[in-house]
This record gives C-alpha cells, sequence and structure tokens, in this order.
C-alpha cells in the first residue's frame, strides 16, 4: 500500500458524514444531477454516450460526453482507484459543458466493467480495498502505454473530436502517472497534461513517470495535495526541476489545507474551494494549449 492510499483510508475515516448510505445513494441516483457543482455562467447542451473502446487488452467501457453540436478540442480522463462510476460521470459531463469532448474510462476493464463499487462504498472500507487492490495491482505502466495509445486514436476517430487541436489529459491519484505515461507515449497529440493529487510521480523506479518529462510536450498542471507533500517534501522539487531543464512550462502547486483526494466529488476529503481553483487553472491550461 502507498503512502498516498494510507492518506485516503486515514482522511476518510476522520472526516465526519453528515450523510447515511441511504441518502447518499438517493443523491447519487441521478448522476451528473447528484453532485453539486457552482453554476456555469452558459453551460453547453450536452449528448452522452457510454461506449466500448477496442484496446491490445480487450474493450474498455467509457463514458463520452461532448457537446450537441460541432467539433470540440478532446479531453482523456483517468479516474482515481476507485475507477469510473457517478461522481466522475459528473465531472466529465461538466468539463463537456465547457466545450470539449470527454472520455472517462474505466481503468479497470481487463477485469471488471464500471462500476466496481456501489454508490456509497468507501475506500475507508476493507472490503472495498479487497476488492479493488486486485484490480489495481493488474495494472502497470505497459498497461498505462498501451491504453494510451488505443483511447487517444479512438477520440480522433469520433466526429464530435476536432483533430486539427491538441488533446488534454486529466488524471486524479493513480491517474496520475497514467497521465505522464499517456503524455509521453502520444506526445504528438497530448497538449495539456493534468494530475490531481497523483501518487508516485518521482520515485527511485526506473519507470518513475517523472523520467519521461524529455519525452513531454505538453504544457503541464501538478497539482499536489497538502499531506502528500508532507510525506514527499522533495517531490515537488525533483519535478519542478525535470520541467526547467527540459524548458517545459509546467506549474507544480501544493494546495494549503488540500488532502489527498481534495479534487474527487464523493471523497469524504473534498474539499469545494480548492477544487474550484484546480478546476479554474485546467479550464485556463486547456483554453491556452487547446
Amino acid at each position: 500500500m502507498s503512502i498516498s492510499d494510507e492518506h485516503t483510508i486515514k482522511n476518510e475515516q476522520s472526516q465526519p458524514s453528515n450523510l447515511t448510505r441511504r441518502e447518499f445513494n438517493t443523491l447519487a441516483a441521478g448522476a451528473s444531477m447528484a453532485f453539486s457543482f457552482p453554476a456555469l455562467a452558459n453551460p453547453l447542451k450536452t449528448v452522452s454516450h457510454d461506449v466500448d473502446v477496442p484496446t491490445a487488452d480487450g474493450v474498455c467501457d467509457a463514458l463520452f460526453v461532448h457537446p450537441a453540436e460541432g467539433s470540440h478540442p478532446a479531453v482523456l480522463i483517468w479516474p482515481d482507484i476507485l475507477a469510473l462510476r457517478p461522481s466522475f460521470r459528473a465531472m466529465a459531463t461538466r468539463l463537456a459543458e465547457s466545450g470539449y469532448a470527454v472520455l472517462c474510462i474505466n481503468p479497470y476493464y481487463r477485469d471488471a466493467r464500471s462500476p466496481v463499487v456501489e454508490t456509497g462504498e468507501s475506500f475507508r472500507d476493507d472490503s472495498t480495498r479487497k476488492k479493488i487492490y486486485p484490480l489495481y495491482q493488474n495494472l502497470s505502466p505497459q498497461t498505462h502505454v498501451r491504453d494510451a495509445r488505443a483511447f487517444i486514436d479512438w477520440l480522433d476517430a469520433q466526429s464530435a473530436v476536432d483533430k486539427s487541436r491538441p488533446i488534454g489529459t486529466m488524471g486524479y491519484c493513480m491517474g496520475g502517472p497514467m497521465v505522464m505515461r499517456a503524455a509521453a507515449e502520444r506526445a504528438d497529440r497530448i497538449g495539456a497534461a493534468c494530475a490531481y493529487h497523483p501518487v508516485s510521480l518521482a520515485t527511485e523506479g526506473a519507470d518513475s513517470p517523472h523520467l519521461l518529462i524529455p519525452k513531454i510536450e505538453a504544457e503541464c498542471l501538478i497539482a499536489l495535495a497538502e499531506n502528500d507533500d508532507e510525506q514527499h517534501p522533495d517531490d515537488k522539487h525533483v519535478l519542478r526541476q525535470a520541467f526547467t531543464a527540459n524548458e517545459l512550462s509546467a506549474e507544480v502547486t501544493v494546495f494549503e489545507g488540500a488532502l489527498h483526494g481534495w479534487c474527487v466529488l464523493d471523497s469524504r476529503v473534498y474539499n469545494e474551494a480548492q477544487a474550484e481553483v484546480a478546476w479554474s487553472k485546467t479550464l485556463a491550461l486547456f483554453d491556452r494549449a487547446l
């Protein structure tokens, strides 16, 4: 178990919840309407599809949501350790309402279709962790790269995607390394890469994602949780130095008071104020780079 996984458990255990599981399930039943965001000024009308994306390893179930008219820059979302579920559907839809064609994937498709957890289940629950870890352990840097190739190729084949413009990619928690590997593998297409409370971006291993920075051409946003930074205070410096050495535009920021998982709507440590800061930074980056 990584330090960040331990943080997820401890954070969720320490946060009081005002909702019973039944109340949470009732709220979540409305999918994208279940979770409350600050209202967009002029949200675009969107259409969404549950799609199956062929990959080298099988067929990945995913959500594809985009504005109802025209073609738009594509964004690929890699969810956190609990994978594609109503909260990520809501987050993808919100991004589509801002003018993007969004593919949010199920990283565990080799073993199970989404959702892999029931609404209201938490990573703090031992039963949930026992269910998730075997799926998580079947992923690797190699599966990340194979999947990135397939997902980008699929997006480029969609009429709702403007293929003349670069693609963005976003990842949460374990999705952070996936973002980095995708941006390196498809540097020809990915123009913006964002990682939120990412895990293991700068390790001692030969496959550490930060070692891929020389291959990346995307502008990057690395949004670090305060408690992750406390455990790995050197990571931000390693990342900044690597971006600078390769003359790559990047922001590596520690979000004060934000705990690991703070950007995800159904996390017990969801921090709306800081999540909105990260969201605004993301939209500004996409506006510049895509």
